[in-house]
């Protein structure tokens, strides 16, 4: 099994109300791609990190194999999903992928 973990830090300007609706979409969204991508077993948004914290959502996530992985990166859904939802609100994207 592989696990792909990716943290992201929002654009500053998007505040308040448009800040909630941008990590409600991006947690909708790519949660959904379970079921859909072939090899991807199981997809968490954590959005409720502590003050301690400095990046805004984390993305936990377990796939089948690093095969499974690289077909998620490439894959239709995923790719309009980070295209509407996540890349244009975010300005620092961390990634660590390791096998479990």
């Amino acid at each position: 099994m592989v696990k792909h973990v990716i943290l992201w830090k929002l654009k500053e300007e998007i505040t308040g109300d448009a800040k909630e609706k941008v990590l409600r979409e991006m947690k909708e969204n790519l949660e959904a791609l379970v079921g859909q991508v072939p090899g991807l077993l199981r997809l968490q948004i954590v959005t409720k990190g502590l003050a301690s914290s400095n990046a805004d959502v984390m993305l936990d996530s377990d796939l089948e194999s690093e095969e499974a992985l690289k077909g998620y990166q490439s894959h239709p859904a995923h790719v309009a999903v980070a295209n509407t939802y996540v890349r244009p609100f975010t300005e620092v994207r961390l990634c660590m992928d390791y096998e479990a």
